[in-house]
């Protein structure tokens, strides 16, 4: 949540809690000026809420008589829903540019629920584990950033923002965005780069000062946004690439060289399926080839068929030592 809005949203609260409240005492709670009070009251009027100017000496403003803020109503369901849509944030990286963002969100939605729903979602909340961390917070976008690059998604407006490519050069670009997708903890953009006339992949936590440019454009044909991203993945220059013939349904292959790590082909006549991957190391491939129990071949590199061997071999001398 962006911070004006946030404090919009605080300044409905302090309304809420009855009363007129001045203008002073609003600007210390909300830590602005008397000025921005007066605008943040005015975003409040513009959404038909009834905000009353109240003069005199202890004039200021309040919720107009009688007046209460409809209560949130949650089905059993829909606060599990809303309480693991912030779990899921969390997970996404959301929560790394405000730690307290998921929190705040959370206590407020417990506060308006039936002591005893509320009660059972603590119980499950306090007996819930994940096996994998939340994304590092360096991977987190800015949640402006975010919402920015999505309207632009949504709505096919060229964009045009500040990049930092992972050697770390930073330089200005101007992309019509075709897709946002979340793979793997990070947020990914894809769109055509049109400084450069060619279709790219953007992580958002490198992006920063996204600004909507004028016109619009056509969607591209052919594969879907998550499609583009795990092919981009899959093919990214590494210092390794490894080509492979295995003999087992494409299914198989995927489950554990799965994309974005690998393209794999259909089979042949004969069973064998075509695998590409592009890879910084080696030395886990061995293992994964040995889990896959399926005839193999090794087209490139030839390294790898030795880091094969030596694992075949250490296997075999385990299987030779027996329980001695």
């Amino acid at each position: 949540m962006t911070r004006p809005l946030a404090r919009v949203l605080a300044l409905l609260e302090l309304l809420q809690s009855g009363g007129v409240r001045t203008v002073a005492e609003l600007a210390e709670r909300l830590e602005v000026d008397e000025r921005t009070v007066r605008r943040y009251v005015a975003h409040l009027v513009d959404l038909d809420l009834p905000v009353e100017s109240v003069r005199g000496r202890y004039g200021g403003y309040r919720l107009a008589p009688g007046h209460r803020m409809p209560p949130l109503m949650l089905t059993g369901e829909e606060a599990l829903a809303a309480l693991f849509g912030l779990v899921a944030a969390e997970r996404a990286g959301l929560s790394a540019a405000s730690a307290t963002a998921g929190e705040t969100a959370a206590a407020k939605i417990r506060r308006v629920l039936p002591p005893r729903l509320a009660h059972r979602l603590d119980a499950l909340s306090a007996a819930l584990t994940f096996t994998a961390a939340p994304a590092a917070p360096g991977a987190a976008p800015d949640p402006e950033a975010l919402l920015t690059v999505a309207d632009a998604v949504r709505h096919r407006r060229p964009l045009a923002f500040r990049y930092t490519s992972a050697d770390g050069r930073s330089g200005e670009r101007a992309v019509q965005p075709h897709g946002l997708v979340l793979h793997a903890g990070r947020w990914y953009l894809t769109g055509r780069d049109t400084g450069v006339g060619a279709d790219r992949l953007f992580r958002l936590d490198r992006l920063a000062a996204p600004r909507p440019l004028p016109g619009t454009f056509d969607p591209p044909a052919g594969p879907d946004p998550a499609a583009r991203v795990l092919h981009a993945l899959a093919t990214a220059p590494h210092r390794h690439r490894v080509r492979l013939r295995v003999r087992a349904d494409a299914g198989l292959i995927r489950a554990r060289l799965p994309a974005g790590l690998a393209l794999v082909g259909e089979p042949d006549a004969d069973g064998w399926a075509d695998v590409e991957l592009r890879v910084a190391e080696l030395d886990w491939l061995p293992g994964v080839l040995a889990a896959l129990d399926r005839p193999f071949a090794i087209v490139e590199p030839a390294e790898l068929r030795r880091l094969v061997s030596e694992l075949a071999e250490r296997l075999a001398e385990s299987a030779r030592r027996g329980g001695s």
